[in-house]
Order: C-alpha cells, then structure tokens, then sequence
C-alpha cells in the first residue's frame, strides 16, 4: 500500500536512526527505497549493511548510489521505482514514529479516494521540539505558506498522473510546488496524530534566502497571490525564521 522514499548524500552520521525507525514498523507491509546521491563518505556502505535486515522481515527493500541534481530528481527516480499506490518522503534525519505505517495504512481504508494525506510532525533539534507542525491542509492558508507537515505525509500515485512530478529545477520548494499546481482542487485528509520526528538541519532550514526566494517565484507563477502580496509574505516569514532563531539561540544559552 505504502512506497517510503528516501533521498540520501553522504548522511552516514544520521541515517542508521532512520533506517532503524523504518525497519522497526509495528506494521510491515510496506516498501523502502534508498536513492542516494553517489555518496563519498560510509552512507552505502551502512545501507548495504541493512539488506539482510530488511530480507529476513520480508519487507521490499531497494537501493541505488548515482549522481544526481539534488532531492527532486531523487524523489522522482524514487516514484519511478515505486510499486505501491501511496508513497511518502522521509529524510536521513527524520524518525517514524513506530505505528507509522498502521497509523496512515488504517486511515487510508476509510478514505482512499483522497490525493494527500499529513499528519503531526515535530521539528526536533538537539533532541528538543522547537516546532510543532499540526494543522492539515487548507487552500486559504496554503497558498500562502506552506505550513503542513510534508515529511512524512502520504501522496497518492493519482496526483502525479494528474499533475506531473517534481520540478528538477528547484533546489528547496519542489515539494510546494508540486502542491499549489492543484490549488483549491487538492483532495486532501489529515491524521490528528504524531507521526514524524523530523530532524530541523535539513536543506531548506539551511539555505534560507534560497527557500524564500523560490517559494516566491512559485507562488508568482501559479498565480496564487499577487506579486505584492508575496513580496509581503516574504518579508513576513523571513522576519519570522529571524525571530525563531534568535529566540532559538537565547533559550540554549540559559544553560
């Protein structure tokens, strides 16, 4: 039923927890698949290690090591291997909570002719939640910010018959993106539930003004907003992201 996909480059330090959070599903009827970027430090290595693992639970697991452009042209080799009708994203620094599978697989029996399922995510950093992502999808706001918890969330193999796959050309938003190309008709669901641990060091936490700067070129050109109003969306999300941080750096320097 479920593809979980992960895109992979030198992340040898974090993957095994990822890994292991995969492989440890209270549910099993799933597949992995590992597309890693030709990576130079000990990341295949530990993935290789895994093989027998994933084996012996009889659950599919596939992997390959090549170069590629970045997450986007990953996550669509990715779909392109994929075998099941539902497939979701998860980073090498993102945990699953143990019940994810069972959790989204439950779910998806009562309401499979939704596009789009998300669920609670916690942003963590230094094993501290300085984010908790728990709003589901809703066009007014979305078109906006991209403000649900898109690690993790499931994506029905439907939507990208309907709207294609991820934009190569972007290097941080291709997954919003891929989202506002269905504006308001998006057949969305929501599981009020903790599913991911999503790690906050990830590629678009640290290439901010790139983020910002994509994120407005995209909503300029699905016409979402008005140029104006994305300039000021802009200006209120990077003062924000500052904001954050900076309280961030003050509550770590109390101890």
């Amino acid at each position: 039923m479920i593809s979980i996909i992960t895109a992979s480059y030198n992340n040898g330090s974090t993957i095994v927890k990822t890994i292991e959070s995969i492989l440890n599903q209270s549910q099993l009827d799933f597949e992995f698949i590992i597309i890693d970027g030709n990576s130079n430090d000990n990341t295949v290595d530990i993935i290789k290690t895994y093989e027998t693992n994933f084996k012996n639970k009889k659950i599919s697991f596939k992997w390959i090591s090549e170069p590629d452009n970045g997450i986007y042209e990953a996550w669509n080799k990715g779909i392109k291997l994929a075998n099941r009708q539902w497939v979701c994203f998860i980073g090498t620094d993102d945990i699953l909570m143990k019940d994810y599978i069972k959790t989204y697989s439950k779910f998806i029996e009562n309401n499979n002719n939704l596009e789009y399922i998300s669920s609670i995510v916690h942003v963590i950093k230094n094993d501290k939640i300085i984010r908790v992502i728990d709003e589901g999808w809703d066009w007014d706001l979305f078109k906006r910010n991209m403000d649900i918890g898109h690690v993790g969330s499931l994506h029905n193999m439907n939507l990208y018959k309907r709207l294609g796959l991820y934009d190569e050309r972007l290097k941080i938003v291709g997954d919003y993106d891929l989202l506002l190309r269905a504006k308001n008709t998006l057949k969305a669901g929501y599981i009020n539930k903790l599913t991911v641990r999503m790690g906050a060091d990830g590629i678009s936490s640290n290439n901010l003004l790139l983020a910002l700067k994509e994120t407005k070129y995209i909503k300029i050109k699905h016409k979402t907003v008005s140029k104006l109003q994305s300039n000021i969306d802009l200006l209120i999300m990077f003062s924000k992201v500052i904001l954050n941080r900076i309280k961030l750096y003050s509550d770590f320097n109390k101890y």
